[in-house]
């Protein structure tokens, strides 16, 4: 993510009782506003746990639920044993008040807004502070994301290696999709998930592992594995699916990173299936968090076609700051690309209280990319793991485009934001905004639901097969077969390679909910949707 640096807030009470006045106006009975104690009273921690507050009564998107300083009290928040637990607390009960919106009452933290310690940024960050590959493709971590699938009628579960991350240390070791794990460090896993969970949480987050699988082809194979730094592209693959005339491209995308990341890798391989003629598509965002809103406009533009004008989608921020009176912002300077101080015309610092918050100028509209033009059909293959910037995509294409879902429910979350940052030292991503395409549909909190449910899996009893997971653009993967039927029903592709080693458990019934590795274990995959793209005010 760019680097957006604080002013800190040192001006004491004067600023904290300014940005109280500026809120929105409270509901009624106010309460009288009560000037938090000045900064030389306050400690570090208290000063952060009132900014962050502050901050939700201007920009946060519910804003107008919160109460006053005085009922809220922020500084309630500082019985953890680190700052940035209760800082994350702080913000869960923030969440609360969105309710219905960011806030679930059975998860204990917010489902959108979150906060990040910028120490443990890629690739700078020890080698123990973070895991997976960033938005700007820097890895910093062993490579692989798993896939867990639990049965609803036996305590055991399936090890899977659901994806390896381009040039990481996994992917050089010879890890691939598919790869059914049997041990790590020595220790089985697989029979009972509730008991070996914590186990399990822990190999998964250690600096290396020797891992034991079973590959497709029913090799077993051993390897040792060691975290790393590394540069990542994000995409998984990207294929030809051909029977006759019949063209579909096929992408799978990791994430929504930035354009040096993304942008040119995208563009070719859409100027390639043009050159192939490609007539239909299959985009596979199973995986995929989100990332920048910027990337997904890009990758809208290049699916597109050539007919698809006018109105792509709008943010739309709260009343607050879309009247420009969310003043507290004039603390957090607005840089540039390098991560430099962008100055005005007058030689004046911008700042994010510059940016202009309205619905006119924050819409998108289509301007096609590269050089596929004539797709009309589109199947994306989702999962709960799909949020934010990929939802942001299928979105916008709706009402342009045949679009069909397979796989499961996905995330749900049509909100956005950018950092906030306290103390130099952590960025805060409070929800700021909601997406909207053309037709004025959104609202997809609960997820997008799809056309075609099924599994990852393929079960084939007839030819002994259960629970056979095959890589990204396998004609065999359980997502890719069902999309393949919707887009050409009746027609076989195949691969030309062997048949898969299978996991027989007959009788056993994978999980409504499937893969719950997103979910529950080590798993510090980007979900977000990240606005990189500014109109300063007229």
């Amino acid at each position: 993510m760019n680097k957006r640096y604080l002013l800190i807030l040192t001006v004491g009470s004067m600023l904290v009782f300014g940005a109280c006045k500026k809120s929105k106006v409270e509901p009624t009975p106010t309460p009288p506003v009560v000037t938090p104690p000045t900064t030389g009273t306050a400690t570090r921690q208290q000063l952060s746990l009132d900014s962050i507050f502050l901050y939700a009564k201007e920009i946060y998107y519910w804003n107008d639920k919160l109460p006053t300083y005085e009922a809220f009290n922020p500084r309630q928040y500082s019985s953890l044993s680190t700052d940035l637990l209760n800082y994350e607390k702080e913000l869960f009960e923030i969440s609360k008040y969105s309710n219905p919106g960011e806030y679930k009452s059975t998860s204990t933290a917010p489902k959108f807004s979150y906060i990040f310690d910028k120490s443990n940024k890629n690739p700078t960050a020890s080698i123990n502070a973070i895991s997976s590959v960033d938005l700007e493709g820097n890895g910093n971590d062993l490579g692989m994301r798993f896939a867990i699938f639990t049965y609803s009628n036996d305590p055991g579960y399936l090890f899977y290696v659901g994806a390896v991350y381009q040039n990481s240390p996994a992917e050089k070791a010879g890890v691939t999709r598919g790869d059914l794990i049997k041990k790590i460090n020595g220790v089985s896993f697989g029979a009972n998930y509730n008991s070996e969970y914590n186990a399990l949480n822990t190999a998964l987050g250690s600096n290396s592992m020797t891992v034991e699988v079973v590959k497709a082809n029913g090799a077993t194979a051993t390897y040792n594995i060691t975290k790393s730094v590394f540069k990542s592209s994000p995409i998984y693959k990207s294929k030809i699916f051909s029977s006759g005339a019949k063209k579909i491209g096929y992408l799978a995308y990791a994430r929504f990173s930035s354009a040096a990341n993304s942008e040119t890798e995208l563009t070719n391989i859409f100027n390639d299936f043009a050159t192939n003629g490609v007539t239909d598509l299959i985009i596979d965002l199973r995986y995929n968090g989100g990332g920048y809103v910027s990337t997904a406009e890009h990758l809208i533009n290049l699916i597109a076609p050539s007919t698809a004008t006018g109105v792509m989608f709008t943010e739309y921020f709260n009343a607050t700051m879309q009247a420009g009176n969310a003043k507290i912002l004039a603390n957090q300077p607005l840089l540039d690309a390098a991560g430099k101080i962008r100055y005005g015309s007058n030689g004046a610092m911008l700042t994010y209280a510059n940016v202009n918050y309205t619905t006119s100028g924050n819409t998108s509209s289509f301007a096609k990319k590269g050089s596929l033009s004539n797709v009309k059909d589109i199947v994306f293959l989702v999962s709960g793991s799909t949020a934010s910037a990929s939802e942001l995509v299928i979105n916008s294409l709706k009402p342009h485009m045949t679009v069909s879902l397979v796989g499961r429910t996905t995330y749900g979350k049509p909100i956005g934001f950018f950092p906030i940052t306290i103390e130099n030292k952590y960025d805060v991503y409070l929800s700021l905004f909601e997406t909207k395409n053309s037709l004025g549909q959104g609202g997809y909190y609960d997820g997008m639901t799809p056309t075609v449910t099924t599994s990852e899996l393929i079960t084939d009893a007839n030819n002994g097969i259960y629970n056979a997971m095959y890589d990204f653009g396998d004609p065999r993967d359980g997502y890719t077969k069902a999309a393949l039927n919707i887009l050409a029903q009746g027609v076989t592709f195949t691969n030309g390679v062997s048949a898969s080693r299978s996991v027989n458990a007959s009788g056993k019934t994978i999980m409504a909910s499937e893969n719950v590795a997103s979910l529950e274990l080590v798993d510090r995959q980007f979900k977000g949707m990240v606005e990189n793209r500014f109109k300063l005010k007229n």
